[in-house]
């Protein structure tokens, strides 16, 4: 998998275009509910068990109001409700950008 060539907001929407041309375009809703934050998946301990975290839940009208580069792997993203701790590596980015419905 390519990385990125280029990341934009488009309102509240995150647009990637990666390195072999496929472009996505996320809402920021989407981006939300999949956050890999602890707060919202929760965290594995050493035997498998899982704590905190109440999953994918919705969040109508959040946006996506600004991210930042992390390392050469991935982003963090700032949502319009304040939250900014789950990091979206580029391979977990392109796995929600295969669950997008696509234009025909």
């Amino acid at each position: 998998m390519q990385p990125p060539v280029d990341i934009q907001l488009v309102g509240s929407f995150l647009a990637i275009r990666w390195g072999d041309g496929r472009e996505d375009v996320f809402p920021g809703e989407y981006l939300r509910e999949c956050s890999p934050s602890a707060e919202n998946m929760g965290e594995k301990d050493i035997l498998g068990n899982t704590y905190g975290g109440d999953g994918p839940r919705q969040f109508p009208g959040v946006g996506v109001v600004g991210f930042h580069p992390v390392g050469n792997y991935a982003l963090s993203l700032i949502f319009s409700d304040g939250h900014s701790s789950g990091i979206y590596s580029w391979s977990y980015l392109r796995d929600l950008g295969d669950s997008l419905p696509k234009a025909s």
